[in-house]
């Protein structure tokens, strides 16, 4: 059973930084394709960033220069550096595996980000 558990966000000014974790377990972590999602207020859910097992990486434009997506193998977990926020970053942040569809029950309970101006 995958279960997927998101931590670090919170509540920050806009131009700050938040550093959030996401750690993964019943995949085969280092062999996996692992996304970024996030769902802002009354938005659908979107892509932010994934990151292969070769380590290479893709982010939507919306947040390109200002994310950084990494991972760990060895602790099946996957961060997302998030600098230079901005009030629209505002939203529900979630890692799953590339290509998961939101309609899928095992989602992890995500972590909020709130960026005020």
């Amino acid at each position: 059973q995958v279960q997927l558990v998101e931590s670090g966000g919170g509540l920050v000014q806009a131009g700050g930084s938040l550093r959030l974790s996401c750690t993964a377990s019943g995949i085969r972590f280092s062999f996996t394709t692992m996304a970024w999602y996030r769902q802002g207020p009354g938005k659908q859910r979107e892509f932010v960033a994934s990151i292969t097992s070769l380590r290479s990486t893709n982010y939507a434009d919306s947040v390109k220069g200002r994310f950084t997506i990494s991972r760990d193998d060895g602790k099946s977990t996957v961060y997302l550096q998030m600098n230079s926020l901005e009030p629209e970053d505002t939203a529900v942040y979630y890692c799953a595996p590339r290509g998961w569809t939101p309609e899928r029950s095992d989602w992890g309970q995500g972590t909020q980000v709130t960026v005020s101006s």
